[in-house]
C-alpha cells in the first residue's frame, strides 16, 4: 500500500494543528497508509538531528509532506537540523522520485512564509524528489476574504499551504478553518498523486509509430 508521511515541527502547537488537518486530508483517500511524525528537540544532539526509526519510516514512504513554522524568515531550527541530517542520504539518492509537499505557519499574512516553502522545495530537489503544489482556491470571490475564515487558500500559497498563527493565541483559535481546509486539501491531493505515481503500469519499449530512431532523438 502506498505510504504518505507528514513530518513536521511545531513550537506552540499551531503547526501541529495544521499537520493534523493535512493528515485528515491524506487519510481521506482510500488505499493509502498515512503517518504523522513530529520532530522533537530530544532528537537533536550537539546540533545534529538523529532518529534511526523515523529515518527508516521516511525511507519507506512514497511521499513526504514537510511542515514547520516560519521563524525569522525560514524553517524553524529543529527542522533545519533535520534537513542537514539528511545529507547522509544525498549520495545514495535514497529519496529520489519520492513525492514531496509542504506547509508552514507564522504570525503575519506574509511573514516570509514563501521563503520557508522555497527551503522545502530546494531541499526536495536536492534529494531528487518530485514536488506537489497546492491547487485549491475559490476563484469566484472578487475580493478574497484574507482575514475571514470563508476562503480556502486565502493567502494564495500555490507552492504549499500558508497559514497564520498568532503566537500568543491558543491553537484552538489559530490556524483558522480556511487555513485548515487548505491543509486538508493538500493532504488529499498528495495521497491522490501518490496512488497515481505508484501505480505499476507496464511501459512499452516499442518504437513510436511513424517515427524513426533519428527523428526521436
Amino acid at each position: 500500500m502506498p505510504m504518505v508521511t507528514i513530518l513536521y515541527h511545531s513550537f506552540a502547537g499551531h503547526t501541529r494543528k495544521l499537520s493534523e488537518a493535512v493528515e485528515k486530508g491524506a487519510a481521506s483517500v482510500n488505499g493509502v497508509e498515512v503517518h504523522r511524525i513530529e520532530i522533537v528537540g530530544d532528537d537533536i544532539v550537539k546540533g545534529r538531528w538523529q532518529n534511526a526509526e523515523i529515518m527508516a519510516r521516511l525511507d519507506a514512504s512514497d511521499a513526504i509532506i514537510f511542515g514547520a513554522p516560519t521563524s525569522i524568515g525560514d524553517v524553524s531550527g529543529p527542522m533545519k537540523c533535520f534537513i542537514d541530517a539528511t545529507s547522509e542520504i544525498f549520495y545514495p539518492r535514497k529519496w529520489a522520485d519520492k513525492l514531496a509537499a509542504g506547509f508552514t505557519s507564522s504570525f503575519y499574512p506574509s511573514g516570509d512564509k514563501l521563503h520557508t516553502l522555497h527551503t522545502f522545495v530546494t531541499f526536495a530537489m536536492q534529494q531528487g524528489m518530485i514536488w506537489i503544489g497546492h491547487n485549491a482556491a475559490r476563484f469566484e470571490e472578487v475580493e478574497p476574504k484574507i482575514y475571514e475564515p470563508a476562503s480556502i487558500n486565502r493567502l494564495g500559497g500555490w507552492i504549499g499551504v500558508m497559514a497564520t498563527s498568532h503566537p500568543w493565541s491558543s491553537p484552538e483559535s489559530f490556524p483558522n478553518e480556511a487555513d485548515l481546509s487548505a491543509g486538508y486539501a493538500l493532504g488529499r491531493r498528495v495521497s491522490e498523486a501518490t496512488i497515481r505515481w505508484t501505480y505499476n503500469e507496464e511501459v512499452s519499449d516499442a518504437p513510436i509509430s511513424g517515427l524513426s530512431a533519428a527523428s526521436r532523438c
